[in-house]
């Protein structure tokens, strides 16, 4: 066994709806901050608890929309509107299945 844990440190999703997308992870509590990187796209990122970094980017030709399936732990309490304990399964603006764990 490694002597180091792996955690992912950086997801990036590429999508059509920027703002509704933004708008539905913000609702489970992910603060994002509007970015842009140069000559770059604008996009927006969030810094998360454990400091991975997630992002939404705008899809181009050369990075489309894909099928990803995520999941998220968070407090039911803060989210919009609120979830009662435990699993639950929502689909983004872009037909992602996300699989919501509220504590």
């Amino acid at each position: 066994m490694p002597t180091t844990a792996t955690r992912f440190t950086l997801l990036v999703l590429y999508t059509d709806r920027m703002e509704e997308c933004r708008t539905f992870y913000s609702a489970l509590g992910i603060g994002f901050t509007r970015e842009q990187h140069g000559h770059g796209p604008q996009h927006y990122a969030a810094v998360l608890p454990d400091d991975s970094v997630f992002e939404l980017y705008p899809a181009t030709s050369e990075r489309r929309t894909g099928a990803v399936r995520l999941g998220f732990s968070v407090d039911g309490a803060t989210c919009e509107p609120r979830l009662k304990p435990g699993r639950h399964l929502m689909t983004d603006p872009d037909g992602r299945v996300i699989e919501i764990y509220a504590v």
